[in-house]
């Protein structure tokens, strides 16, 4: 069974936001993770400091990891789909996806990335960003099932 952890800056707290991921996560099989980090330092060079050790820690050893990075590739969902398929193939079993906050990610996480990954080049309230990787992630599901839900 595959393991995917979403490790993301900030707290999605309950609202629509929340029930939209939290639906998305009940129809995915795959086993999802969700860890948020927060920092509770006033001072931006602080918190930014801090989150990035938080992130640093929870990056496991052996799993692939895909940061989320506006200088990142941009995938097609089939290629996507197909990223998941190799990865499987290939006998990974573990997948983190990393997340910034509004400042993005620091150098050292994006260079320990395998993959940068990117919903192209406009902004996106991260929080939004993480609704729309978990709805990629069941979509990538749902075409590696052969089912209906993605057309194109």
């Amino acid at each position: 069974m595959l393991k995917i952890d979403i490790i993301a800056i900030g707290r999605l707290k309950k609202g629509p936001l929340y029930e939209l991921f939290t639906d998305y996560k009940k129809k995915t099989r795959w086993h999802i993770t969700l860890h948020e980090i927060e920092s509770r330092h006033r001072d931006e060079d602080a918190m930014q400091k801090d989150e990035n050790e938080k992130l640093s820690s929870l990056i496991a050893p052996g799993a692939y990891v895909i940061a989320m990075d506006e200088r990142g590739k941009t995938l097609k969902s089939l290629e996507f789909a197909e990223k998941f398929e190799t990865l499987q193939n290939n006998a990974q079993t573990h997948i983190q996806f990393i997340l910034g906050g509004a400042n993005g990610l620091q150098d050292d996480i994006r260079t320990r990335a395998n993959l940068l990954l990117s919903f192209g080049k406009q902004t996106w309230p991260h929080m939004l960003a993480r609704i729309m990787l978990i709805e990629q992630i069941y979509r990538a599901q749902q075409i590696l099932a052969g089912h209906p839900y993605h057309r194109e």
